[in-house]
């Protein structure tokens, strides 16, 4: 298991970056999340709304759906959420609901960021739980895969288009 610091919060991206692949796999926008208990993941997560119909089934839902199961509690103090890319507004809810000690992302999200990049909900005083929150964990690795998906998505509807008019009518 990896010491405390800079290099456990890089182990346990990796491992999120491994959900997130499974996300691509499934031609989902490829986000993954794990639960982090006493430095051993207890779940994980990865984005499936689009196979799922469901506008709810981000990695980070998945992930905390999965760990308050292990331990049989909607409550999830002591614990932690790597997730690849900033989380949004829904998530983060989600997250204080939770009561999460803290929330580690990789890339920052500059449209639907809730971590800071459009708002910061965990610095909202009113509100009542407040997380530790650490962005740009590997982030230029996180945000090189949301890059690759979202061209080679675009290559494909590119190459769709152009068989299309090259078809006879």
């Amino acid at each position: 298991m990896p010491e405390a610091g800079a290099d456990a919060h890089e182990h346990f991206m990796r491992l999120a970056l491994e959900q997130a692949q499974h996300a691509w796999d499934l031609g989902e926008v490829p986000v993954g999340a794990v639960v982090v208990k006493d430095g051993v993941v207890i779940a994980t997560g990865y984005n499936q709304p689009i196979g799922r119909h469901d506008p709810t089934a981000h990695a980070e839902i998945a992930a905390l759906r999965a760990a308050a199961a292990v331990l049989g509690n909607y409550r999830l103090p002591g614990c932690a959420l790597y997730v690849t890319l900033e989380p949004c507004v829904m998530c983060a809810g989600a997250m204080m609901h939770a009561r999460l000690a803290s929330i580690v992302y990789g890339a920052p999200d500059p449209k639907t960021g809730a971590c800071g990049s459009v708002v910061n909900l965990f610095a909202q005083q009113q509100l009542n739980h407040h997380a530790v929150v650490s962005g740009g964990v590997l982030a230029d690795a996180c945000a090189d895969l949301l890059r690759r998906f979202f061209a080679a998505r675009r290559a494909q509807a590119a190459a769709a288009r152009r068989a299309a008019s090259a078809a006879p009518q």
